[in-house]
C-alpha cells in the first residue's frame, strides 16, 4: 500500500535539479582532414593526402567500429590521430588538444593503428629472396652507407 505522504520531497527535488543541471554533450562537427592543402598536411602528420587515403583504405577494415554509437570517430580520423603521433612523439594530451579529442582516445589510436600495421608487416615487407645476401649488403651500402657484416 502506498501513501504518498511518505514519499520523500527532498530527493524528488533533488532529482529534478540533478536533471536540469546535468551538461549536455558536446558533439564538434569533423573537419574534413583531406580538403587541406598537401603542405599543411605533411606539416601535421608527415604524409600527403593520397599517402593519408592510401593508409585509410588498407588500415579501415583493422580499425573501424562496428558501430557508430556514441559519434564514434572514423578511420580516417582515428590514422590522423596516430600519424599525429607518429610524427610528433609529443604527450598524449597535446595531440588530443590538437585533435580535440581526449587523452583516452588518442591511446586507444595510436594502439589499434599500430597494431593493425602489425598486422600488416609480415605480408607486405619481405626481403628479396632472389637476389644473393652479398648483392643486398652491397646495395645498402650504396645508397645509405650502412656497412652490413660479411657473415
Amino acid at each position: 500500500m502506498a501513501c504518498h505522504f511518505l514519499e520523500e520531497p527532498v530527493d524528488r527535488e533533488a532529482q529534478i535539479l540533478r536533471r536540469a543541471l546535468r551538461r549536455e554533450r558536446v558533439i564538434r562537427a569533423r573537419l574534413d582532414i583531406l580538403s587541406f592543402p598537401d603542405d599543411f598536411l605533411c606539416e601535421r602528420y608527415r604524409f600527403s593526402a593520397q599517402s593519408i587515403s592510401y593508409l585509410d583504405n588498407i588500415l579501415r577494415p583493422y580499425i573501424t567500429h562496428v558501430t557508430h554509437r556514441g559519434h564514434a570517430l572514423s578511420s580516417l580520423h582515428i590514422i590522423c590521430i596516430a600519424l599525429r603521433f607518429f610524427a610528433n612523439g609529443s604527450f598524449l594530451y597535446n595531440i588530443g588538444d590538437a585533435e580535440h579529442v581526449s587523452k583516452a582516445t588518442v591511446c586507444r589510436a595510436v594502439r589499434n593503428v599500430t597494431v593493425a600495421l602489425k598486422r600488416l608487416l609480415y605480408p607486405s615487407v619481405v626481403f628479396p629472396g632472389h637476389r644473393p645476401t652479398r648483392f643486398i649488403k652491397e646495395g645498402c651500402h650504396k645508397i645509405a652507407g650502412i656497412r652490413m657484416n660479411e657473415t
